[in-house]
């Protein structure tokens, strides 16, 4: 009785592919090549514009440089920051800043979710309202301080319509207790068109189903904002409130266009202050000093920001 071996599977020898050989560049150059040289002029703006600047600025918060001086820059330890902080001006800016910042974010983003709230629907007409709402974010913040510094004249536009319904209204500019509140106003009516657009970027990533299932359960439009539409621009809000933050205090146009920091130090920024001192004045030890100080403000309410960001993250 003859056994049959059975069919072995049949092994293919291995065979040494050769390495594909890359098509040439037609350049002649090596791909790793050609890359350095596209990241070559973002990375030259950057470090002439950014990082060098920076480290000047830590090297001369330390020196008594000027900015036209027959003397050598000497290095004087933490006398800038001593005289710093005991300048009553330092601290005029640093509480107007502060000021500012507080009163800024919830007021300016308050005002451009409503915006969004109000263009957020379909209809005829919708997307003039969006283009007249957004204007004053293109047009340049000089010349809106300009216009502004004439509404705000003693006999000026708005002064006008108060007289006509039997109110007096104030020296905007020219009294301590009411000159930073036309700065803020005038700021949040100029940059609120920007947060608008954020704002409704966000209102329409809102799926409709979530509105209608809230409706069929008998909840009302304050309700449905409550606890459909809030919730869901978590990450919008977010972001506003970080660009918010960094916008308000490097504040500075407006001050130099229609204030100069006063009346009486009444407006008067960090970033107002270090640009009067290190171009003005031309103490560049002196300026950078404060730079320093601010950069380190911005830094730490940088890090409250992401720290509380996170913990919402990591909690939800």
């Amino acid at each position: 009785m003859s056994t049959t071996a059975p069919d072995r599977p049949q092994i293919t020898p291995q065979v040494d592919i050769p390495e594909k050989q890359r098509k040439p560049d037609p350049t002649g150059r090596h791909p790793a090549t050609v890359a350095i040289l596209m990241l070559l002029p973002a990375a030259v703006l950057m470090i002439t514009f950014l990082i060098i600047p920076i480290g000047l600025t830590f090297a001369l918060a330390f020196t008594n440089a000027r900015l036209i001086s027959p003397e050598p820059a000497h290095f004087v330890g933490f006398a800038n920051f001593v005289r710093l902080f005991e300048n009553d001006t330092f601290w005029a800016s640093l509480r107007n800043t502060v000021v500012f910042a507080v009163v800024i974010v919830p007021f300016q983003s308050a005002l451009a979710l409503g915006l969004a709230v109000l263009v957020n629907v379909k209809m005829r007409g919708v997307n003039f309202f969006r283009t007249v709402y957004f204007l004053p974010v293109v047009t340049s913040i000089v010349v809106v301080s300009i216009l502004w510094l004439f509404l705000y004249q003693p006999n000026g536009l708005i002064n006008a319509l108060l007289a006509k319904v039997g109110i007096q209204g104030p020296d905007w500019l020219g009294n301590p207790n009411t000159a930073l509140i036309a700065i803020i106003l005038l700021s949040a009516w100029q940059a609120m068109g920007f947060h608008m657009v954020i704002w409704l970027s966000g209102l329409q990533t809102i799926s409709h189903d979530l509105y209608e299932a809230a409706s069929l359960d008998g909840a009302t439009k304050f309700q449905q904002f409550l606890h459909v539409t809030w919730p869901g621009l978590r990450q919008t809000r977010t972001f506003i409130l970080i660009t918010i933050t960094i916008a308000a205090f490097s504040l500075f146009s407006q001050v130099n266009i229609m204030t100069q920091g006063g009346p009486l130090d009444a407006t008067t920024t960090l970033v107002f202050q270090a640009v009067r001192t290190g171009f003005q004045q031309q103490q560049t030890g002196y300026a950078s000093a404060i730079s320093l100080v601010f950069f380190v403000l911005v830094l730490i309410v940088s890090l409250i920001q992401r720290y509380l960001t996170r913990e919402k993250e990591v909690g939800r």
